[in-house]
């Protein structure tokens, strides 16, 4: 079904809405991921095919699809379906997997930006995530579209790469920069494919990246080149993009150098962390924060590495800095709200009206929200 639209008059007016304003009521961890979850489901049911609306905003309602994060919302709704034991997710992310083949580009590519976006653009970043949806959909599935799907954006990334191991060619149209640190989160993509194929120039590919990111680190664990928009002041999120996709590979490949220059990164951010639990939306060279809006998605995202840490190091630090982050993330979910655009949504910012996706509940936010709580649950477990 296409939900209905909800305006507003004006920005008084969503202010006196309180919405995405304050800190909400929280509950048990299955009771905030199935919130999340279902919020997914129905970012998918608000667009016009089987893609994964951009966002919820509290000005204009439901946006087009969008085929870059609708990519890796794959592999978390298989995996909230097989904690669940609900295959509904499973069916959906498949739907989602589909859809993403249907609009593959010839060269193999995947365009920038939402769906309606013209001209159209292959980009490597939106490219390499969708690496995750498609191989995550073979291994759930054993359909071969899927990873043939994977092998030819592989390609196309691996011809695109420059000598020196970045990507300057077919960077994102929405971003400022040619080149950008971050990149090795589609890296990492092309790894989760050259561990099923074992194709041994991917794995090179993959190392050149790699060596070039490393090369961007400061002995402080900052990197240059690493923002859509403003490289001497980076987001948490794509301070999240690259440690992840740093630890993701260092941990697949089992090579300590690269978890390593991860840790570095996460311990300095452990240090800056709040007492709430949050981190500031941006960061100069020196850690120093340079707003105070915090940027959920890099929150989550930057939990998520420190449970990973946790478990690959034992230090105790990572494990409480990833559950406080946590609690502060389900602090601001309205599980309780009667419009649909935001029960269960994550907020771009906090408060919503912060410089990260103004006014607007992302879906991708919604994403590593989910896989954070789920590495938590996997904890609590583990713990009993």
């Amino acid at each position: 079904m296409i939900f209905k639209r909800r305006s507003f008059q004006s920005i008084r007016e969503l202010v006196k809405d309180k919405a995405g304003f304050g800190i909400n009521k929280t509950f048990d961890n299955d009771s905030h991921l199935q919130a999340a979850a279902e919020w997914i489901l129905r970012a998918q049911e608000a667009t016009e095919d089987k893609g994964v609306s951009r966002m919820y905003s509290l000005l204009k309602g439901w946006g087009p699809s969008y085929p870059e994060t609708t990519g890796y919302i794959i592999p978390t709704l298989i995996e909230y379906g097989k904690k669940t034991n609900n295959d509904k997710f499973s069916k959906r992310a498949l739907e989602m997997a589909d859809w993403e083949i249907e609009i593959q580009l010839e060269s193999g590519a995947v365009m920038a930006g939402t769906i309606d976006a013209n001209p159209v653009a292959p980009t490597i970043f939106n490219t390499g995530q969708n690496l995750f949806g498609w191989i995550d959909a073979y291994k759930e599935s054993n359909d071969e579209r899927y990873l043939n799907a994977a092998v030819k954006a592989v390609k196309w990334m691996k011809e695109a790469q420059d000598e020196e191991g970045c990507w300057a060619k077919f960077h994102s149209p929405f971003a400022k920069f040619k080149v950008n640190t971050y990149n090795i989160r589609s890296a990492w993509g092309m790894c989760k494919v050259f561990n099923v194929t074992q194709e041994r120039e991917l794995l090179s590919a993959v190392e050149k990246n790699m060596n070039w990111v490393l090369t961007q680190q400061n002995e402080n664990g900052w990197f240059d080149n690493n923002c859509l928009n403003d490289n001497k002041n980076p987001l948490t999120h794509t301070i999240g993009y690259t440690i992840e996709g740093i630890l993701g590979i260092g941990l697949a490949l089992n090579e300590p150098s690269y978890i390593l220059a991860a840790q570095k990164t996460a311990e300095e951010l452990l240090k800056v962390q709040q007492h709430d639990g949050s981190l500031p939306g941006r960061f100069n060279e020196k850690w120093k924060p340079v707003e105070s809006w915090i940027c959920l998605t890099g929150l989550a995202q930057i939990a998520i590495c420190w449970w990973l840490l946790y478990d690959y190091t034992g230090n105790d630090n990572f494990k409480k800095g990833a559950a406080k982050a946590n609690a502060f993330l389900k602090s601001t979910q309205d599980l309780e709200n009667r419009n649909p655009g935001i029960r269960g949504g994550i907020k771009g910012s906090f408060p919503v009206n912060g410089g990260y996706g103004k006014y607007q509940y992302l879906n991708w936010a919604a994403k590593f929200f989910m896989d954070s709580l789920m590495l938590e649950d996997k904890h609590i477990e583990n713990d009993y």
